[in-house]
This record gives structure tokens, C-alpha cells and sequence, in this order.
């Protein structure tokens, strides 16, 4: 029965991980990604049926809410992105293979600010290397270096590489100088007053962060910042 269990678990998570991939090839659309790990229960090996794909994503500095509008428009574009905090009233059918874009870090925040609990050691610890540059993900390991044991990267056969599309290019190039500084201000401002439209889960737990160096969605993980 156990074998059972095992072998039908081994099964989902497999299948699981190759949506997963598909989707995140998406990436290769967003302007100025640097790379994503996958976290939470993907990383962990341990999802249920209806699982969503927790992310973390690393932008270049100085364009985080631009990368973040084009993840946040082409996953809903094709309708792979979850738009629903995690509620005790959310249908899990509705989250299900999505991914949730939640959390953005940038070289200025590669390191996690203290404290480092149980959580964020357990979470970090289990982060899957999933695509982009190597070079970056080694930086976002090497600042981290809290965790013990340290982590390092190394091959998978979870990471896949991705060429950068025609579309990404262009629009990093069009968006390289001062023009880009305008729509990261302009985007920077929408995407902040749309943020304190809502109401910030005030439990003693969330993780909120909104800001240049990090954009970090967690309710209820381990704390509520507000960083600019």
C-alpha cells in the first residue's frame, strides 16, 4: 500500500513537473529575466492534485515592475497565472497548475533579510534551479550564504535552457535607456496604488514587500514589510 502511495505520488509530481516546464518557458518572453527558481511544494516533491507553482523570479535591477507587468499580462494571457490569495473560500480547481508569480528579487535582494526562521531556511534550502542564467543563480546562492548547509549550484535535470525571444530582445532594447526609466516609474506607480487599493493582510505572519529591490506577496509566512 505504501508502494502504492509512492509510486502514485512519483507519478503526479512528474507529470506536475512537466506542465510546470512547459509554462515556464513562457519566460523567455518577459523583458529583463534573469531567472526562476521553483518553491513550495513543486520544490518540495510533496504537491496534491490541485497545487499551484510557487516561483520565485530574478529581474534586472532598476526594471522590476516592468519585467512584473509583462510575467503578470502574458501568464494571464494564456490564462496560467493565479490571481487568488490563498482563502480558505478558494476552490482549489481555480489555482490548480498556476503559476503565482509572488515573489521578485533583484541583485539588491538576492540575500533575504533577516530573521531567518524555520520558514525561510526550509524554503530556501528546497529552491529548484529552473531556468535562466546560471551566472545569476550562482550570485542568489552565494548571497545567501545563512544557509546551512550552504547551497551551490548544480546540475538538474529539472533546469532547462531558454533562449531569450525575438519579442524580449526588442523590447529590452526599446526599453534600455530613458525610455524605460519612464515606463518603470509609470508602471512602478500603477502597480503601487493598485497594491494599496487592497487590503493588506494585517495577520502577524504576512510577508508584503513592495518596492525597487523586492516585490513579495506571502500571507502568512513570517512578516509584513514595506520597502521603498
Amino acid at each position: 500500500m505504501i508502494n502504492d502511495m509512492d509510486g502514485s505520488q512519483n507519478d503526479l509530481l512528474n507529470k506536475k513537473w512537466k506542465k510546470f516546464t512547459r509554462r515556464s518557458r513562457l519566460f523567455s518572453l518577459v523583458p529583463f529575466f534573469d531567472f526562476a527558481f521553483a518553491a513550495g511544494s513543486m520544490a518540495l516533491g510533496n504537491p496534491h492534485e490541485y497545487s499551484d507553482f510557487d516561483v520565485i523570479v530574478g529581474v534586472k535591477k532598476g526594471r522590476i515592475f516592468t519585467a512584473r507587468f509583462f510575467a503578470v499580462v502574458l501568464f494571464d494571457l494564456f490564462g496560467w497565472r493565479r490571481k487568488k490569495a490563498h482563502d480558505k473560500n478558494t476552490d482549489p480547481k481555480s489555482v490548480s497548475d498556476k503559476i503565482c508569480l509572488s515573489h521578485f528579487v533583484t541583485e539588491d535582494s538576492y540575500r533575504l533579510a533577516e530573521p531567518h526562521n524555520e520558514y525561510w531556511h526550509r524554503l530556501y534550502q528546497s529552491l529548484v534551479p529552473l531556468t535562466g542564467s546560471t551566472e545569476k543563480i550562482r550570485f542568489f546562492f552565494d548571497a545567501n550564504d545563512w544557509l546551512h548547509p550552504r547551497r551551490a549550484w548544480e546540475s538538474d535535470e529539472r533546469f532547462f535552457k531558454m533562449r531569450r525571444s525575438f519579442f524580449r530582445v526588442l523590447t529590452e532594447f526599446l526599453l534600455r535607456g530613458r525610455l524605460g526609466d519612464l515606463a518603470e516609474n509609470a508602471l512602478r506607480n500603477i502597480q503601487i496604488r493598485r497594491i494599496e487599493s487592497h487590503p493588506i493582510d494585517d495577520h502577524p505572519k504576512s510577508s508584503v514587500i513592495y518596492g525597487d529591490k523586492e516585490l513579495r506577496f506571502h500571507p502568512h509566512t513570517s512578516r509584513r514589510k514595506h520597502n521603498f
